[in-house]
Formats: C-alpha cells, structure tokens, sequence
C-alpha cells in the first residue's frame, strides 16, 4: 500500500536535483563569512525580498526569535496573534530567551487588523511595559493576510514607534496564492523569516531580512544562540536551488489542497469550511470522533495526517502529485462515517 504523508510540508526531502547542486555546493567558513554558497543565498534572499540584508539560520524558530530579542527584549512587548506560531510551537522563547511579554489578539483566522490591534496601544505610565513589536504570521493556517492589512498595520506600528515582523514561514505561498509579489508584501514590514524547507523542499534553513543594521546585530545574536555555522554552503545550496526552481509549483500545492477539502467536503462525515482553503494546508473535523481515531483511520486507509488544537490538519507538499491526489481523493471518498465508530 503507498502511503500519502500529508502531515506537513516540512517532510520533503531534496530531489535528485538538489541533491546534485548541494553535492557540488562551493564552500568556505561563514563564520569569517567566506562561505560563498550561503553569501549567495543571503545576497539571493534580500534581492527577492527588496531588503537590504539578510542572514542564513537554521531554523524559523531563530529566525523569529532573533528580531524579538533585538527589537523588544526585556521591559517589551510583542502584539500578536493567539493562533500564532511564536506562542504555540516555539516553546516559549519568546519569553524564556528573548524576555518580552506576548500580548494575545483573538480575530478571525488568526488575520490581525488595525482595529483589533488600537485598543492595546493606549497611553500608560512609566511603568507600564513598553510596546515594541507587532508580529503577523504569513500564512496563518494557510490562510493568506489581504495586503490592505499588513499596510494599515505598518502605519500603525509607525505611529507608535513600534516596529513590524512577519513570520514569513510560507511566504512565498502567500505571494504564489495571492498573486502579489513577496516583495510587495513585505514592504510592510521591517523584518521578515521565511521558510526554505517547508513548501520550497530545502533540507535545513530560513532566511531574516531586514535593514544592514539589523542583520549585523541579529548576526552576534545568532552566533550567542549557538548557531555559528561554518561550511554551511552544503545546506545554503538547496536554498539557492529551492528559490530559483520551486516557487512558481507551489501553485500544484494550492490546487491539490483545494481537490482534497472538496473531496472532504462531498462526504457525510467530514466538516469542513472551503473558503478557508487557500494555499496548501486545510483543517477538518469529525463531529463527535476524537481526533486521535480518526488519524488512525486515515493511517490504516494510507493516508498520514496530524491533529491542530481540535481539528485535523492536511498539508500537500511537492511529493504530492496530480496522480496521488486523486487517490487520496478516492480514498476519502470510500471512507464512511460507521468507519470511525468501529
């Protein structure tokens, strides 16, 4: 039986031609930043992105971390939402390491607005914590911000000296769905962290963008977190192959998604919203089945899938083809709801 993991996008691994490229990767010491693979890569990034500059980490963990403990820190605050990333699978560094309080904004989808975000921003006293950033995630659930968002947020951040990150962890998704350029959409915000090894098949890695400045100060906080790489060009080289070959299929992703929430929702059992399907991740649940039954159900029917707070979550990535789209479709059309009571 073949088995569909649709458990994340993370589960790719490098296909033969990246492989050949990091195989044939240039190489140097990044720490005396000689490595020209992943001066490239950064050079790559920041050009794509319109940023200045941007730094290679290991992960988007870092890569949200850094901008939180050099724009915010101690005595700070970050607005954010209650979805987000940064406050459920981060193991709470934000505080423990970059010491700033996370203040938590229940909307929709997780998709911040102006409005949801005024009414934390009132005048206090000298002892009140100070506001510092304001973090957007992009997509969120797979859901895509509307540009027009991002731009009232950034004026509201400028207003109140507050400074804007995007934890871009499937940025390039955003920008492929929406049809908007990423470096139009990060144009909304001072520091960006994009995923190479979700959606765009990369091994290991994330970029940050932002300013010289910050770049030269996110890069002593990466070397403190233990994080000096070294011939780091061997991981930087599927970065380069993932930008400059595996953006434009993200599309596949999106269209698979969207086949597999219409299958979902064709049957009596599976509750699922359509329009909440944008990219390549979609949720669903069954009323009145533990979560952990009906992913079993899903393994034993060859089909691999995680559980999200209270719903199940599918993520197509690109070992996922047309072809086994299809099957996972008619596998969960041949699934019915006396099955999961068994």
């Amino acid at each position: 039986m073949k088995i569909y993991d649709l458990r994340s996008d993370t589960i790719t691994k490098p296909t033969p031609q990246m492989r050949k490229a990091i195989a044939e990767a240039e190489v140097g010491d990044d720490i005396y930043r000689e490595d020209p693979s992943v001066n490239y890569l950064e050079s790559l990034a920041a050009e794509m992105l319109s940023k200045e500059a941007s730094l290679f980490v290991p992960s988007g963990s870092m890569g949200n971390l850094i901008p939180l403990f050099v724009n915010g820190g101690r005595g700070s605050l970050v607005l954010a939402s209650s979805l987000s990333h940064i406050i459920h699978h981060e193991v709470s560094a934000l505080t423990s390491i970059a010491g700033i309080l996370p203040i938590l904004i229940d909307t929709p989808r997780g998709i911040l607005n102006a409005e949801s975000i005024v009414p934390h921003l009132s005048e206090g006293s000298y002892d009140m914590v100070r506001k510092a950033i304001i973090e957007v995630e992009n997509t969120i659930g797979g859901v895509c911000y509307p540009l027009n968002n991002l731009k009232e947020i950034k004026a509201l951040a400028e207003k109140n000296n507050m400074v804007v990150h995007m934890d871009g962890a499937r940025l390039f998704n955003a920008a492929v769905a929406t049809n908007v350029e990423a470096s139009e959409i990060v144009k909304n915000s001072d520091t960006v962290t994009f995923c190479i090894s979700k959606g765009l098949g990369a091994p290991v890695g994330s970029l940050l963008c932002g300013t010289k400045e910050f770049i030269e100060k996110a890069r002593v906080v990466r070397k403190m977190l233990g994080s000096a790489m070294r011939q780091a060009g061997i991981l930087a080289a599927g970065g380069i192959y993932a930008l400059q070959n595996n953006i434009n299929r993200l599309a596949l992703d999106h269209d698979n998604a969207k086949e597999i929430a219409l299958a979902l929702s064709k049957t009596d059992w599976a509750k699922i919203n359509l329009q909440d399907v944008e990219t390549n991740i979609l949720f669903f649940e069954v009323e009145g089945v533990a979560l952990d039954k009906v992913i079993r159900l899903f393994k034993e029917r060859g089909i691999m899938v995680l559980s999200d707070h209270s719903k199940i979550r599918v993520v197509t990535n690109l070992h996922i083809d047309s072809d086994d789209t299809l099957e996972i479709c008619k596998i969960i059309g041949s699934i019915e709801k006396k099955d999961f009571l068994k």
